[in-house]
């Protein structure tokens, strides 16, 4: 934990010395990245490798299937050499510096590049799940490109927890990159993570996803998700009282 930090990162296991992408996938606009992170944790059956914990953080419990379980998490495996961040909670805008600081000084060492997810609003039902990318490094722009990943036009702002940890990564000198993805802004929005997953992260990360249920249970994820996307949009509405800089994405 960083000096004077309420946040701190609890390891469960021990992952050695290999290389890992780290997948963000903390609650956001239409929660694409909650949902294609899910999803990914799932199908690559990674295990729980630690918790993030922080004063800051609300006074909540978290659980799953009747069981209480850890509201911040880190989730690991082998092969591929993937770690993915998830969360039951929405981040506070209170505890945003503090998380980000954490990942950087407790658990940067452990992944050799990262991976975000900010969503955009789609201003049609045509633009949902078009992603675009930004990237903090050359290499990681020759990667996108790789990848078949558009790079962002014009000049924009990333917000929210993603753009704090964009912006440490970019400071810090780790390889990072977000891919912004158009979906629905009123919704959980499982389409546009489905899109992410398969035209993004697949080709990038060098996975193998199943996101067919993504579309087959997109209104039960809907309904598991809208107590999250209720508490991130009060979070935001409250954000909101200050006017909104444009190409805000997050």
């Amino acid at each position: 934990m960083t000096p004077d930090s309420s946040t701190s990162f609890e390891k469960n296991t021990d992952l050695g010395t290999k290389p890992r992408t780290l997948i963000e996938g903390l609650p956001g606009l239409g929660l694409v990245a909650a949902i294609a992170v899910d999803q990914i944790t799932k199908q690559l059956e990674l295990d729980q490798h630690g918790t993030i914990v922080s004063d800051d953080f609300p006074s909540v419990t978290a659980f799953d299937e009747g069981r209480v379980r850890d509201a911040v998490r880190v989730y690991a495996g082998g092969d591929p050499a993937v770690m993915t961040l998830q969360s039951d909670i929405p981040i506070p805008p209170s505890s945003v510096d503090s998380l980000s600081q954490c990942i950087l000084s407790d658990l940067a060492a452990e992944f050799e590049r990262a991976i975000f997810l900010a969503g955009a609003p789609a201003e049609s039902e045509d633009e949902i799940g078009e992603v675009v990318g930004v990237a903090t490094t050359d290499d990681l722009e020759a990667a996108l490109a790789d990848a078949g990943i558009t790079l962002a036009d014009g000049s924009g702002v990333v917000g929210g927890v993603t753009g704090a940890l964009l912006a440490d990564c970019y400071h810090d000198d780790v390889p990072a990159a977000v891919l912004i993805v158009r979906s629905n802004p009123y919704i959980p929005d499982p389409a546009a993570a489905r899109a992410v997953i398969e035209e993004a992260l697949e080709p990038l990360v060098e996975v193998d996803i199943d996101t067919q249920e993504l579309l087959e249970q997109a209104e039960e994820i809907q309904k598991q998700k809208q107590q999250i996307a209720e508490q991130l949009q009060q979070y935001q509405q409250q954000q909101d009282q200050e006017p909104a800089m444009p190409g805000m994405y997050q």
